[in-house]
């Protein structure tokens, strides 16, 4: 069964290629949404996949790319958009999807 789950990931995961390397972990666990920074130097994630996929994609989340220093990961329920893809996208973009 498919679910959707908003991530945001707090520490120093800002100018460490945490968005790019959640993109790779993306693909690697079958996972479709979008990673973004956030203006409080965290990481948003929207992810969706199965079950199994998402534990594994939080577990990377937790650890991160080499450089970051992940310090806390709040996961809460979202509701499904049907994402096809896993991309970066900019807060910009993010907003004027949201209106």
């Amino acid at each position: 069964m498919m679910k959707h789950l908003n991530l945001i990931i707090k520490g120093r995961v800002q100018k460490v290629g945490f968005r790019f390397h959640a993109m790779e972990a993306a693909y690697k666990y079958g996972i479709a949404g979008f990673v973004m920074n956030r203006d409080d130097d965290s990481v948003y994630i929207e992810a969706e996949g199965t079950g199994d996929a998402l534990e594994s994609f939080i577990g990377w989340c937790h650890r991160g790319p080499i450089g970051a220093r992940v310090e806390e990961v709040k996961v809460s329920d979202g509701e499904m958009q049907s994402f096809t893809s896993f991309e970066i996208i900019s807060r910009a973009k993010w907003m004027n999807t949201k209106r």
